[in-house]
């Protein structure tokens, strides 16, 4: 299959006990950065039955073939899909020995959503920072605290998409001269539900890349805000909604190199902002170009702080 759709995937599943009440959820990120989340639950399932639910209903969410790389920190799922999977069809399902093959009916119906798509399989450590397997696991958690009826958890570090009323909200803009030479950021901090004046920083850097920028302005607004309190960022540029809602989480499970294997650009900055979206939910907002009176105030700040600091 050629000109394919790329989509990039990634799925958990689990159950408390084993077996027991299970969740599974799917995090499904499109070229554009479009984001769409899945989950579920049953009532008595396994851990091995939930991962392979989630990558079967994150598959049948695609409308059209694609080109998918689904990522898991199940080996069961991926070393049953990439080593077992033939030997099983070959045998009329089954498998060496003529034994049966477990969780054959889940099998089955990956086997044929396969059949649809392109796939690369990816096995990434699970719990270990990546921002939308963290997401996944999050999500088939409280898929199955719903079914269960416990009280639902929501640890600091709930990576993007977390729907939680946010405690502050962050405006970016950024000023670079067409002459060259140093650029200048500002953000503005505003604690929500208080009428509190909003901080607002400003800084000049003597990268005049309008795309570094905003990392560092996106950045020092995150870090300073206390703990792992939740913020909606508005993002006033498609380069940070992107890269926070749909490259980041790629860049991390291929060890920061684009598709075509190159380093990340502004890597550095893109890590520190990862480690703050692993802090704390972010809701990334796509702030369009509006002459807003506070856009007008934070253009003039950043323009100002080119010749301050």
């Amino acid at each position: 299959m050629t000109d394919l759709p790329t989509v990039t995937i990634y799925t958990d599943g689990g159950s408390q006990p084993n077996p027991g009440p299970g969740g599974w959820a799917a995090v499904l990120v499109a070229e554009n950065g479009y984001t769409k989340e899945l989950s579920g639950a049953e009532p008595d399932t396994t851990n091995n039955r939930m991962e392979l639910t989630a990558a079967i209903q994150a598959l049948r969410a695609l409308k059209g073939a694609s080109h998918v790389t689904l990522y898991t920190d199940s080996e069961y799922l991926r070393n049953g899909i990439t080593s077992w999977l033939p030997g099983w069809v070959a045998r009329g399902w089954r498998r060496k020995g003529d034994k049966p093959v477990q969780n054959e009916d889940l099998w089955r119906a990956l086997h044929a959503e396969t059949g649809r798509h392109t796939i690369d399989w990816q096995w990434v450590k699970g719990h270990a920072g990546n921002t939308f397997n963290e997401r996944a696991d999050q999500l088939a958690t409280q898929a199955r605290q719903q079914l269960t009826g416990e009280s639902p958890s929501a640890p600091a570090g709930a990576p993007i998409g977390s729907h939680v009323l946010p405690a502050f909200e962050i405006a970016l803009r950024v000023s670079v001269p067409r002459s060259g030479g140093a650029g200048g950021w500002a953000a503005r901090i505003a604690p929500t539900g208080t009428d509190s004046q909003p901080p607002v920083l400003s800084w000049r850097s003597a990268e005049t890349s309008s795309n570094r920028l905003i990392l560092e302005a996106a950045l020092a607004a995150l870090q300073a805000i206390p703990g792992g309190e939740p913020a909606r960022l508005f993002c006033p540029d498609d380069y940070l909604y992107n890269g926070l809602l749909g490259w980041i989480g790629s860049w991390q499970a291929r060890g920061w190199k684009t598709k075509s294997g190159s380093p990340v650009k502004h890597q550095d900055l893109w890590r520190a902002l990862a480690d703050e979206l692993a802090r704390r939910p972010v809701e990334c907002v796509l702030e369009r170009e509006q002459p807003t009176e506070l856009a007008r105030d934070l253009d003039r700040l950043a323009a100002g702080a080119i010749g301050s600091n």
